[in-house]
C-alpha cells in the first residue's frame, strides 16, 4: 500500500490547529442573509470547531497536510 493522498477538496475547507482541533468556516454565508438576525450573521463570520465524531475522518483525509 502506497502513501495516502491528500483530499484537496477537504484541504481547502478544513485546517487542523496545534491542539489538534479541526476548524472550518460556518456554512450559509453566500446569500439570503437579509432575513437573518444580526446575531446569526455575526456568528457565521467566525470559524467553527468540528464535532469530535468527524475529526478522525477529516484528519485522515488531510494526512499529508501539516
Amino acid at each position: 500500500m502506497g502513501k495516502l493522498k491528500t483530499k484537496k477538496s477537504i484541504a481547502k475547507r478544513f485546517r487542523v490547529t496545534r491542539t489538534n482541533k479541526v476548524i472550518h468556516r460556518a456554512a450559509g454565508q453566500d446569500h439570503f442573509n437579509a432575513r437573518e438576525s444580526g446575531n446569526t450573521t455575526r456568528a457565521k463570520r467566525t470559524d467553527k470547531s468540528l464535532a469530535k465524531s468527524h475529526v478522525k475522518l477529516i484528519v485522515r483525509s488531510l494526512s499529508n497536510i501539516k
